[in-house]
């Protein structure tokens, strides 16, 4: 490869006008800002840019040969829309060099609008595999951000198959969950970060424990800021990126002030035409090194760009973190005053409502067929101790289901290079081998989705990791060929309603069960516990970890086959007393994982026998049940049902 000035993009934040100038005059190639709504940086008022002055920076940078790219980048739920059509027609109008998206809703309206503008996608889409990339482009795709956790050599690989343009975060700010990933600002604060209002729960303080015991395990640990990933920079690596296939180089910050952006562009100009000009003769420049060191804001780290992250890259004493953005609370229990208020869905009911559980074990498998599960979701992650289920796991649930219930295999959420080879494999042994024939597939992405609607012929189902916020969603996963889509549990009941009744696509809700407010690739008690040393001590992956805030509350950590951590809230979702509002529904959905095999049967005979009770009319609630099911691992709760809505970006 021959590099000249069009070899590389360096691609600048503006939050406002003089940020913008400054990101011009200082030499980049690009600029990237967002209108003042729809976009991931919704906080700020004085930040993002009205219609007009979208329009005056599109020129703007178009008379300094500067393209100027505009993020639309959030969830959209179903009253914005009207809003998101009226917007999208606007910027058509004006005309950015491309505009990024996360929502498949926008992907529907570009096309049924007849949009001319280039679509990149955002990291928020959380694009990491290359059979994403396949789907992708059928949508005319012309650039992905690529998902945070991938090494450079992952994406030279990546970028070698797909021939995609790679965009990759070289400077600033990075989220500790993966991206698209992170609900826990959504359900706890009703300000959801894939709304582009986070409240960083990430940036707390929390101490690492023994989730059995309480015993505090971290007493001697750096700090206990645990999330707290450190500020990425690649400035000293600048030839890695390049050579691995890096087009556009992103630097994050578009709530930083203007002499920030022009000191931060300035350096990696100067260094880039440098590396250009010279490869085999370049060396960092010192001095725009020590510029960008004295004048960070938390300590750096280059994540997952070399390889696995480790307690160097996090900021555990919390000195150099610049805000706060909130503190810990305790977790909504039954705070039901606008639930109760809010009108039914209204959407009739089949003759018989089905209920699905997913489940950890070949055990709790069958004691939930047993307790009267329509459909049992089986694999995907397995949280040690527990393995991943075997060929003869899946044949043996298959087997035991016959004529009692449906059998639908569940995937992987993250499916990077490793997962894709093990899904190819698997799948083609779904299709060969008899004893595995199954009702169904779940998936979590649109790589996974490729593979399984090119390897099987079995009905697909889009789980939780799709962030289904809309019926234009919904529309986007019917005609991909899915046969059903779980809504986000970010949405509130009210927004829960809009899609059920305006959506042709089946929709399941998960009504009660454990689940995660964040899923990391990183080794968060590797990070904390000197013991940690799974070479030495394998038996420490094991061992059940749980984080404690300074609200009390206590996050399960469960460890997956992978290696990557899943944090769980504090309490578990529960809305059976609630059940009779929820009409509808594709499915009634458990989520069982984290219960033993006795307790996953004995909540599924209560939301079963609820369930027939609304069918043949009678009370599906009964005090008795609902004590049993507070004898669960953790408090219950609403989660975002306790809101009105998830806070809107209009």
């Amino acid at each position: 490869m021959i590099l000249n000035r069009k070899s590389v993009e360096l691609l600048a934040p503006a939050g406002t006008w003089d940020a913008l100038v400054a990101g011009v005059e200082s030499g980049a190639d690009a600029c990237y800002l967002g209108g003042k709504h729809f976009n991931m940086r919704m906080h700020e008022g004085d930040f993002n840019f009205d219609d007009e002055m979208l329009k005056k920076a599109i020129a703007y940078t178009h008379e300094h040969g500067v393209k100027l790219y505009i993020t639309l980048n959030n969830l959209i739920s179903d009253e914005e829309i009207p809003a998101l059509r009226e917007y999208l027609t606007y910027l058509n109008e004006i005309r950015p060099d491309a505009i990024l998206v996360q929502d498949f809703a926008v992907l529907e309206l570009i096309h049924e609008m007849g949009i001319k503008i280039p679509v990149h996608t955002s990291v928020m889409m959380n694009t990491h595999n290359e059979h994403a990339i396949e789907k992708l482009k059928e949508y005319g795709i012309t650039r992905v951000v690529v998902g945070r956790e991938m090494t450079l050599s992952e994406l030279s690989l990546f970028r070698e198959r797909t021939g995609i343009e790679v965009e990759y975060f070289m400077h600033g700010d990075m989220c500790m969950s993966e991206s698209g990933q992170c609900i826990h600002s959504g359900v706890l604060f009703g300000q959801s970060g894939n709304r582009g209002r986070c409240l960083k729960p990430c940036r707390w303080a929390y101490q690492l424990i023994d989730e059995k015991t309480g015993e505090v395990l971290d007493k001697d640990s750096e700090g206990a800021y645990k999330l707290a990933l450190k500020d990425m920079c690649m400035y000293r690596h600048i030839p890695q990126l390049i050579q691995a296939g890096v087009f556009s180089f992103k630097i994050e910050g578009r709530m930083r002030p203007a002499p920030f952006i022009r000191r931060i562009v300035s350096t990696y100009r100067k260094a880039i035409d440098e590396y250009i000009a010279d490869p085999a003769g370049w060396q960092p420049d010192e001095e725009g090194w020590k510029s960008l060191y004295e004048n960070r804001a938390r300590d750096f780290t280059t994540t997952f760009a070399f390889g696995a992250t480790d307690k160097k890259d996090i900021g555990f004493d919390g000195q150099r973190e610049p805000r706060f953005f909130s503190d810990a609370i305790k977790e909504a229990g039954f705070q039901d005053e606008i639930l109760k208020q809010e009108r039914d869905i209204d959407k009739s009911n089949p003759d018989h409502r089905t209920l699905s559980v997913r489940v950890g074990t070949v055990a709790a498998a069958k004691a939930v067929i047993d307790n009267g599960a329509d459909v049992v979701y089986v694999g995907g992650e397995a949280f040690r101790p527990n393995k991943p289920c075997s060929l003869n796991d899946y044949a043996e649930v298959i087997a035991y289901a016959k004529g009692k219930a449906k059998v639908v295999i569940n995937t992987p959420r993250t499916t990077m290079r490793r997962e894709c080879g093990e899904l190819e494999q698997f799948f083609t042994a779904l299709k060969q081998r008899p004893e595995l024939k199954a009702d169904g597939l779940m998936v979590s992405n649109l790589g996974s989705l490729k593979l399984a609607k090119r390897l099987t012929n079995l009905p697909i189902q889009a789980d939780l990791s799709f962030n289904l916020f809309n019926h234009l969603a919904a529309k986007f996963l019917k005609e991909n060929g899915l046969v059903m889509g779980t809504a986000s549990y970010e949405l509130s009941f009210e927004q829960l309603r809009e899609i059920v009744e305006s959506s042709e696509l089946p929709i399941e809700v998960v009504v009660h069960g454990s689940y995660e407010s964040m899923i990391c690739d990183h080794n968060i008690p590797g990070m904390s516990l000197p013991f940690f040393n799974e070479l030495n001590n394998p038996e420490v992956l094991d061992r059940r970890y749980a984080l404690l805030d300074k609200a009390g509350e206590k996050h399960s950590l469960r460890i997956d086959q992978f290696g990557r951590n899943h944090i769980y809230f504090a309490k578990d979702l529960c809305l059976y007393p609630y059940l009779k509002k929820f009409n509808g529904l594709g499915a009634y959905r458990i989520e069982a994982q984290d219960y033993t095999p006795e307790f996953a049967g004995m909540v599924t005979r209560i939301y079963r026998s609820a369930l027939d009770n609304l069918a043949a009319g009678k009370e599906a609630f009964h005090e008795d049940d609902l004590a049993t099911l507070k004898k669960g691992p953790r408090e219950l709760g609403l989660g975002t049902y306790r809101f009105r809505q998830s806070r809107n970006s209009i």
